[in-house]
C-alpha cells in the first residue's frame, strides 16, 4: 500500500509532466498563428476590429430582451451639476433629494455653481430666483408645515395616554 507522501510525489510529478504538454501545445498554436498572420498581412487590431464586428453583429440578431438589455446597460447623459458644497466640495444636480448640507438651507443661492455663461445667466436671474423660492415658501405654509416631506423625523409629541400606567404613545412605532 502506497503511502501519502508517495502519492503527493507521484502528483507533482504527474502535474509537471501535463504542464509541459500544456507549453508545448500552447507554442505550437501561437507559432502556427504567427505563421497565418505572416502569410496574409494581418496585426492583432485587424483580428480585435473583426472580433469586434462579430460581436456588435450577433448582439443585433439577438432577442428583442437582449437588445432591451444592452440599450439599457448603455451610459445616459450626464445632468450638469447646480449647486456644490463650498467646504468639502460636493456637489448635487439640483434633482431627486436633496442631500443633508443643502436640504434646510433657506437661500440655496449661496450654493450655486456658476461656469461661463451660467454666471451671467445666475446674477441677472438672482432676483427672479429668490422671488420664486418666495412664492414656494408661501405655498407650502398655506398647505401645511412639510407638506409633501413624508413623516416627521425623530420623537414624536404622546397623542395617547395610557390611564392605568401613565404610559404615553404618539402613535408611531410600537
Amino acid at each position: 500500500m502506497a503511502t501519502l507522501e508517495q502519492i503527493q510525489a507521484t502528483m507533482k510529478q504527474l502535474q509537471a509532466q501535463a504542464d509541459a504538454l500544456i507549453s508545448k501545445k500552447t507554442l505550437a498554436a501561437v507559432d502556427q498563428i504567427s505563421d497565418i498572420m505572416l502569410k496574409h498581412g494581418l496585426t492583432t487590431e485587424d483580428i480585435e476590429a473583426k472580433t469586434k464586428t462579430k460581436r456588435q453583429a450577433k448582439a443585433s440578431n439577438g432577442s428583442a430582451d437582449h437588445v432591451k438589455a444592452k440599450a439599457s446597460d448603455g451610459v445616459k447623459g450626464k445632468v450638469a451639476l447646480k449647486y456644490q458644497h463650498p467646504k468639502t466640495g460636493a456637489t448635487w444636480t439640483g434633482h431627486g433629494r436633496a442631500p443633508s448640507w443643502i436640504a434646510n438651507v433657506k437661500d440655496r443661492s449661496k450654493f450655486l455653481i456658476a461656469s461661463g455663461a451660467e454666471a451671467a445667466v445666475a446674477a441677472s436671474a438672482g432676483v427672479v430666483s429668490k422671488g420664486k423660492t418666495a412664492g414656494k415658501k408661501t405655498a407650502s405654509k398655506t398647505v401645511g408645515v412639510g407638506a409633501g416631506k413624508g413623516q416627521p423625523k425623530g420623537a414624536q409629541p404622546a397623542l395617547y395616554l395610557d390611564p392605568k400606567s401613565g404610559a404615553t404613545w404618539s402613535g408611531r412605532g410600537r
